[in-house]
């Protein structure tokens, strides 16, 4: 099974910048398609961003314009570059990794992210 693992949340004021990494084991990484998705305290987990393995992504609305998702597959990382942070964007963000054809749904343990003055 492939291992996620999500570093870079942290405290950060409105209008601030944080960049999330998103390590994966294995040497299946190319093929996977990566997502990030977010979940604040008493809400369901959404999509935040998503990139394939061709390099096609899409983003969620509340974010497009602010966050850019990309992947280096040398490295097996895949990254979510967050900018102008809003009090809203606060959460526990999770990293996934998914394959249908291998059966792939894999999830991180997620790293927080918390938007204040």
């Amino acid at each position: 099974q492939v291992q996620l693992v999500e570093s870079g949340g942290g405290l950060v004021q409105p209008g601030g910048s944080l960049r999330l990494s998103c390590a994966a084991s294995g040497r299946m990484f190319r093929i996977y398609t990566m997502g990030w998705y977010r979940q604040a305290p008493g809400k369901q987990r959404d999509l935040v961003a998503r990139i394939t393995p061709g390099g096609s992504t899409n983003y969620a609305d509340s974010v497009k314009g602010r966050f850019t998702i990309s992947r280096d597959n040398a490295k097996n990382t895949v990254y979510l570059q967050m900018n102008s942070l809003k009090p809203e964007d606060t959460a526990v963000y999770y990293c996934n990794g998914n394959d249908p054809g291998n059966a792939l749904d894999a999830w991180g343990q997620g790293t927080l992210v918390t938007v204040s003055s």
